[in-house]
C-alpha cells in the first residue's frame, strides 16, 4: 500500500513538473503515469 502511494505521489510530481501544451499531452503523460503504478503495484504483489 505505501509503495502504491508513493507511485502515485511520484506520476503526480512528474506530471506537475513535465506540463503538458495540449489535451492529448496530458492523456499520453496520464496514461504514461497509469503504467507505472501498474508496474510498481505488479512489482509490490511479487
Amino acid at each position: 500500500m505505501i509503495k502504491t502511494t508513493i507511485a502515485l505521489l511520484l506520476a503526480v510530481a512528474v506530471l506537475g513538473v513535465t506540463g503538458c501544451n495540449t489535451i492529448e499531452g496530458a492523456g499520453k503523460d496520464v496514461q504514461r503515469a497509469g503504467e507505472k503504478v501498474q508496474s510498481v503495484v505488479r512489482d509490490a504483489k511479487k
